[in-house]
């Protein structure tokens, strides 16, 4: 699920095959039209669904000239981004 919250997308539990493309097009909608900061703090589980998510936004994000920035990312994700050699190209975390 994502919910919009004090100016920013904070998406919540399970990013997998089954949930990701569903949370993919709504990311998109807000993408193309506006800087998103994007909180994965209450991510409860990922899988390289999430990965192909988040890199897709960022390849959208930089198409749109939007700013793409993201909050809480979970261990999880930045280590299946690390096996697969894509975590240099996920947006900037910021704190």
């Amino acid at each position: 699920m994502i919910v919009i919250e004090d100016g920013r997308l904070v998406v919540r539990g399970r990013l997998t095959i089954a949930t990701v493309p569903a949370l993919f097009e709504i990311g998109l909608q807000h993408l193309t039209s506006e800087d998103l900061l994007v909180d994965f703090s209450q991510v409860e589980a990922v899988d390289s669904a999430a990965v192909s998510m988040l890199l897709g936004w960022t390849r959208v994000a930089q198409r749109s000239q939007r700013t793409l920035r993201v909050t809480g990312l979970p261990d999880d994700l930045l280590s299946l981004a690390r096996l697969y050699g894509v975590d240099d190209l996920l947006p900037q975390q910021s704190v």
